[in-house]
């Protein structure tokens, strides 16, 4: 007896849409309400449709480059795309890179499964990046997507497909929170030649001068942040120089500042205020730790449906997204010289204008 195979139209007359509707959601190109992709999703299932057929593997890479270590931060990222992207039947592959800024763009090499087109949809670019890696996948027509605080030297933001934390803004809140409980010695606590720290840093230095004062820039070429905290606030000790709040460019290299300022008998909040950035570890801290929470689930969210996006309608303008960031007030800032009532409470601030 013949059987007759289930069609996208025979799917698209059971779930009451057009046949190019189910067309375009299965290659990503188009969001349509959850009532209606669950229609189609049970329709498709009651027919025995496949809904991979429609895209060739499915396959997303990760590609984190020039990292040693995958942060918590990038696995949180990853596993929200994943997440995203399980949902519209595409899998997730994670895959490290490593390359040099200044190898011509079509001496890059790609791991040899990323050198077939038909294996793999598209990228999620992340880790740290250049131009030249950009070249080399708009040259092999590769769909991807870019996370754009971690880009290093020039790049064409106005061609590639972006998303970003706001980073300059959540620089600019923390430092201004700090200025408005009163301090002024306010120093910032990182590497700004890692492109994440400089983000951050040019927003400390505009809450600063914006407000009349002078930024204060210590750091330690290291990317062991850790370390970078614990060696920049020995610096400043060390020196005798003004201070009453470290702002540090990360949860962790607030850790370090912790150690250093512990080992120099200084108490937080009441010799020395700090802050951090990422707000991963901030809570657990003790005592806890003010931070800037940076919203990884809504960024890998972002990342994997621009791709998708980008996939479905390969002629779309240039897509950029912007996620803001939020202030946590948390014990470890007060005013210079708190009373003894002791540290503020916990409080959420919203990002100022």
């Amino acid at each position: 007896m013949n059987v007759t195979k289930p069609t996208l139209n025979a799917v698209a007359r059971r779930a009451n849409v057009s046949a190019s509707t189910v067309s375009r959601l299965l290659r990503g190109a188009m969001r349509v309400t959850p009532e209606i992709e669950e229609r189609i999703r049970r329709a498709a299932e009651e027919l025995g449709f496949s809904l991979n057929r429609e895209n060739g593997t499915r396959i997303i890479t990760f590609l984190f480059s020039n990292r040693d270590v995958l942060h918590y931060f990038h696995s949180l990222v990853l596993a929200s795309a994943e997440a995203y992207l399980a949902r519209r039947d595409y899998n997730l592959l994670y895959l490290s890179l490593r390359y040099s800024q200044t190898t011509p763009w079509r001496e890059v090499h790609l791991p040899k499964l990323l050198q077939r087109r038909d294996l793999v949809s598209g990228f999620i670019v992340a880790g740290t990046n250049t131009q030249n890696l950009f070249d080399l996948l708009a040259h092999r027509k590769v769909p991807f997507v870019v996370f754009g605080n971690n880009v290093a030297g020039p790049w064409k933001q106005d061609k590639i497909d972006s998303v970003w934390s706001d980073d300059v803004q959540g620089g600019m809140d923390v430092t201004r929170c700090l200025l408005t409980l009163g301090h002024r010695d306010i120093w910032y606590v990182g590497n700004t030649r890692l492109t994440w720290h400089a983000h951050i840093y040019e927003g400390y230095c505009r809450a600063m001068t914006d407000a009349g004062y002078e930024p204060r820039l210590s750091e330690f070429d290291s990317e062991d942040e850790h370390e970078l905290g614990y060696l920049t606030t020995k610096s400043i000790l060390n020196r005798g120089l003004p201070l009453t709040a470290l702002f540090a460019g990360g949860d962790v290299v607030a850790r370090g500042v912790y150690e250093a300022l512990a080992e120099a008998g200084l108490r937080v909040p009441a010799d020395v205020s700090v802050a951090g950035y990422n707000d991963i570890e901030a809570e657990n801290m003790r005592p806890p730790l003010t931070s800037v929470r940076v919203f990884s689930e809504q960024i890998g969210k972002a990342l994997a449906e621009l791709l998708l996006n980008r996939i479905g309608q390969p002629d779309l303008p240039t897509q950029r997204r912007t996620i803001p960031t939020q202030v946590i007030l948390r014990e470890s800032c007060a005013p210079p010289l708190i009373c003894a009532a002791g540290p503020p409470a916990r409080q959420v601030l919203e990002p100022q204008p």
